[in-house]
């Protein structure tokens, strides 16, 4: 007995995707083309975490709050400066790109050494962050290195191989190789539309958008196999021709589809909305790779099916046969 039938969409749907499949195809294309484009002609705003820069500790008498910091740092000239909690309400971590523009403005560039300098700056910081009756001590001040962000952004392309490398035989295994290719197709694609979308507008690319991107690909691949376990499900029992099947395969999932992505896109949103701007990217990204993610997986991951190599049929899915006759007696 079902507790809780909830149906977004009624169970005997039959949308006609696979009506759809060029133009959906065509689409996809599109999109990473124009993805790639932006990524190599623009590239990416790597934020302090890719490009070094310096992060001073700051205590309050009383919590400042972390956007009212932001603000005060905006209105002051650092206007890219990453403001977060640590410890207490009252201890702030700002981290600011250090191009050497706010020490130039003082006039101190080349005529102090590089903790001077670091230290300079951080008191134009905490003079910036204080509010009358709440003022800004600087407890600590450094220098970030750009070597740790290369580091950790060398460790997730990694990563990135390992999961695809993972995810391509997992399902090479369980499903069929023709189902690993284009569940990598989808899941790449998906990736690559969100990071041309931070290329293209310039949006600052830190450790947490790139949390964000590694979270879109686990999204996307999950989505892929549940429809395409519907449709291994559906290929041995259905007596039909393969767009039929990977049709109507398409269609009882995606109430499951829909309902799970709304969901998980509420998560990001509430993120976007209470993270506070640090997390901002990361929320972002999870948003947009949910709905990419969600419509990949309804347009574009069986579509991959019923073209050139990747044409899938009913054998392809079914035990192996031992001899021909018994391969020939199949529907």
């Amino acid at each position: 007995m079902k507790i809780f039938p909830l149906h977004l969409i009624p169970n005997d749907t039959n949308i006609d995707f696979m009506r759809l499949r060029g133009i959906s195809l065509l689409v996809a294309l599109v999109l990473a083309l124009g993805a790639v484009g932006a990524i190599a002609v623009k590239g990416f705003n790597y934020a302090l975490d890719f490009t070094g820069g310096v992060g001073v500790e700051l205590h309050f008498d009383q919590p400042p709050g972390v956007d009212a910091v932001r603000e005060r740092l905006a209105a002051a000239g650092f206007e890219n400066a990453q403001v977060q909690t640590y410890g207490t309400g009252s201890d702030l971590l700002v981290r600011l790109q250090d191009d050497g523009k706010h020490a130039a403005q003082t006039g101190e560039v080349g005529a102090q050494s590089g903790d001077s300098a670091t230290t300079t700056i951080a008191q134009q910081i905490a003079k910036a962050a204080s509010a009358s009756g709440n003022p800004a001590e600087v407890r600590s001040s450094s220098v970030i290195s750009a070597q740790v962000g290369r580091d950790l952004a060398k460790n997730a392309i990694m990563a990135l191989a390992f999961v695809v490398i993972g995810f391509m035989a997992y399902i090479a295994f369980r499903f069929e190789w023709k189902f690993a290719v284009a569940a990598i197709f989808c899941t790449l694609h998906d990736v690559l539309v969100v990071a041309g979308f931070f290329a293209f507008t310039q949006r600052e690319f830190d450790l947490t958008l790139l949390a964000g991107l590694l979270t879109v690909m686990g999204f996307s691949i999950n989505d892929t196999i549940v429809v395409f376990d519907r449709v291994r499900e559906n290929f041995r029992t259905m007596r039909a021709d393969p767009l039929t099947v990977l049709n109507a395969s398409v269609n009882q999932t995606l109430s499951r589809t829909i309902i799970t992505s709304f969901v998980a896109f509420l998560t990001g949103l509430a993120l976007y909305i209470y993270g506070g701007g640090s997390l901002e990217g990361m929320a972002v990204s999870q948003m947009m790779g949910i709905v990419i993610g969600t419509v990949s997986s309804i347009f574009v991951a069986c579509n991959l099916l019923t073209f050139g190599p990747l044409r899938v049929t009913k054998q392809d899915l079914m035990p192996k046969a031992k001899d021909e006759a018994a391969l020939a007696r199949r529907p």
